[in-house]
């Protein structure tokens, strides 16, 4: 070959060189360009909800995109509205679009240790958000004492109803939370109970946390007892909702205590409205910000400050648990309110004026 054939190739070779570096096609030492962080490429964080058909999860969303942001994260959102299948494919997605660390409210506790699976070989650390992911080397647990919340709620009731038939309508069977919420309960009830106090005469998970679940529940309750119930502990707002709808079709709303949990705004109005007695507000501004911080830490390879671990059947996963606040009528303005979670005119809006607290 000429020598000036040979120059003009190897100045092709070397153009194309250039091109497909530049295109992120060629490695460079043992990282691909196109697989390769710049140290100030924002952080990416996928934040894989059950669902977003409940209220209180919009909340958890809002606040915790709003506090990444403040921190310079960028959130990839994705709920998978209850369905086992969707949220791993879900949780697939996020992982193959590269997301810095993973942000996982799970649907169903022992289904999503195969996200945490498919994350980790991924090399991309996994946050169980609100709800313990069972039986997974999960890295981190952010939550509120959910035991304590059960306490809350049988206390509350108890106060109103000393003695008497009594009610369990629980959450999602599949729900580690569920579990815990009710052992909370149990925790005060069957102590009264062998005290011959009081008869649990009906305990029921709700499937997937659906009002019309919890309905059927209570009516079930109400036939098998032939309407003498006198309290009801429910695990969350929904499941309250529907209970009280099956109390109100016997004329009992109102008559019956009932419990919740969310503070979520119907929840809020029954209570100042003498439907529902309680719920428990779980500030969701406290943990959504947390979360966030929490994350945008893992992702930089930050240490975690954690103050206790939590058993999930396979492992001790450090954890950070927070204080829930029960909240009735009579502190609903110093707390929901106050923090700016519900607005006082829309939680008094079917109370005449006139009967408004002053704030």
């Amino acid at each position: 070959m000429k020598w000036w054939k040979q120059a003009a190739k190897g100045a092709a070779v070397f153009v194309l060189a250039s091109a497909l570096t530049a295109c992120g096609v060629v490695s460079s030492g043992n990282e691909t360009a196109d697989n390769a962080k710049k140290k100030d490429d924002k952080i990416v964080i996928g934040f894989s909800l059950d669902t977003l058909k409940e209220e209180r999860w919009q909340h958890d969303k809002e606040m915790f995109e709003a506090k990444a942001k403040e921190l310079g994260a960028e959130v990839k959102t994705l709920a998978a509205n209850s369905d086992d299948a969707a949220q791993l494919s879900q949780a697939e997605q996020l992982i193959s679009e590269g997301v810095d660390v993973l942000v996982v409210v799970p649907h169903n506790a022992e289904a999503s240790a195969a996200i945490v699976e498919k994350a980790h070989k991924e090399g991309i650390k996994v946050i169980s958000y609100d709800r313990l992911i069972k039986n997974s080397d999960v890295d981190y647990y952010i939550s509120f004492d959910n035991v304590r919340v059960g306490e809350m709620q049988a206390k509350a009731i108890v106060e109103k109803a000393p003695k008497g038939n009594y009610v369990y309508i629980g959450g999602a069977d599949t729900d580690n939370n569920a579990h815990l919420f009710r052992e909370g309960a149990m925790n005060v009830l069957k102590p009264l109970a062998e005290k011959g106090d009081i008869k649990i005469v009906y305990d029921q998970f709700s499937k997937d946390w659906k009002p019309e679940e919890a309905l059927k529940n209570m009516e079930n309750a109400l036939t098998a007892n032939n309407n003498n119930i006198q309290a009801v502990i429910a695990a969350n707002d929904g499941t309250a909702g529907g209970a009280i709808q099956a109390l109100a079709a016997q004329g009992l709303a109102g008559k019956v205590p009932v419990s919740g949990q969310d503070a979520e705004l119907a929840a809020l109005q029954r209570i100042v409205e003498g439907t529902q007695t309680m719920t428990v507000y779980k500030p969701i501004k406290e943990i959504a910000t947390k979360a966030a911080e929490m994350a945008v830490a893992v992702a930089k390879g930050e240490k975690i400050d954690t103050n206790q671990t939590v058993s999930n059947g396979k492992i001790d996963v450090p954890s950070v648990l927070l204080d829930p606040i029960a909240v009735t009528k009579d502190n609903i303005v110093e707390t929901v309110i106050k923090d700016g979670y519900q607005k006082l005119e829309d939680v008094f809006k079917n109370v005449p004026k006139d009967q408004w607290p002053k704030q």
